[in-house]
């Protein structure tokens, strides 16, 4: 067994690596977490003096653990009640300096909801190229595909996302958080009118209560459908009589929902190109999918 030394510098060197590419695979932190922690603690029982590149290894053992999850959940994730939303994660959690600006929208909720259209080797498979920039050389022996293979895999996820709706570029921070607090604002007090100012046409609402809390099973779509819902004084009782907190959500502005110390939900926001309205709403209410959260309560305490 390795010394406690040795692996808790390999721990502290690339456990945020580790968390992010498990983190985007899965849409989940917790699991993410988990998978890092055994991954670890299998370290710390293997000679690895022949590794030449550990950071690669130890993307190719990430990989290997999440597509097993991702192929062992599938039956779960079918049979869940309502839509199925990734796990959010607050601002300290998301601090990933091991990726350049320029891929910090990757770790965006619309991201991550928009990587779910793609079977779990095409997400490893583009994460891996697309985000991590490996070689498809390296992608191979990841995946325990061909190169050739991984060529097609990733041209065909290319193909599977442009039929769906890119992420926008990011709002700059100001302007986001103008237009998520007029939301809050206009949500808290039933106003109609405003709540039509901040949301588009053609927006949509996702919940995710997980059969665990009560919410919308289907998507709702439209802005007149989601007027009625959201200036609705029988609709989101339990929110309103919350406390709202405007938070760093996966990078960005949005809004947690707490009461007496807990999370009740989180609300993350996609924006239409422009920046000025709400284009699609995702609603997290399982509480599964918020325990990971309460650390920004915690670190937020006054």
């Amino acid at each position: 067994m390795k010394l406690n030394t040795e692996i808790e510098s390999l721990y502290r060197m690339y456990r945020p690596y580790a968390l992010s590419i498990a983190y985007r695979m899965l849409g989940m932190y917790t699991d993410a977490e988990d998978i890092v922690q055994d991954l670890f603690a299998e370290l710390a029982t293997k000679d690895t003096a022949d590794v030449r590149n550990m950071k690669a290894y130890i993307a190719k053992s990430v990989t290997h653990r999440c597509l097993n999850l991702l192929n062992s959940a599938r039956k779960q994730r079918e049979e869940y009640i309502g839509e199925w939303l990734p796990e959010p994660i607050s601002g300290a959690a998301s601090e990933l300096p091991e990726l350049s600006a320029e891929q910090k929208d990757t770790l965006s909720y619309a991201y991550l909801l928009m990587l779910e259209r793609l079977g779990p080797v095409e997400r490893a498979v583009f994460l891996l190229r697309e985000v991590f920039e490996y070689g498809y050389d390296q992608i191979a022996d990841m995946t325990g595909k061909t190169e050739a293979n991984c060529r097609k895999i990733f041209s065909r996820a290319k193909l599977l996302l442009k039929g769906s709706e890119m992420p926008s570029s990011p709002v700059a921070g100001g302007q986001r958080k103008a237009v998520v607090e007029r939301f809050a604002d206009a949500f808290l007090r039933y106003d109609p009118q405003a709540l039509l100012r901040v949301l588009a046409e053609d927006a949509v609402l996702f919940s995710d209560g997980g059969g665990a809390v009560r919410t919308s099973v289907r998507p709702i779509f439209g802005s007149e459908r989601l007027l009625r819902l959201l200036s609705s004084p029988k609709a989101y009782r339990d929110l309103r009589s919350s406390e709202v907190v405007v938070a760093d959500i996966n990078g960005e502005t949005n809004l947690l929902f707490t009461r007496d110390g807990e999370i009740m939900a989180a609300w993350c926001f996609r924006l239409t190109a422009s920046g000025e309205r709400l284009q699609q709403l995702y609603l997290i209410k399982n509480p599964a999918k918020l325990r990971s959260m309460q650390s920004y309560l915690e670190d937020h305490a006054t």
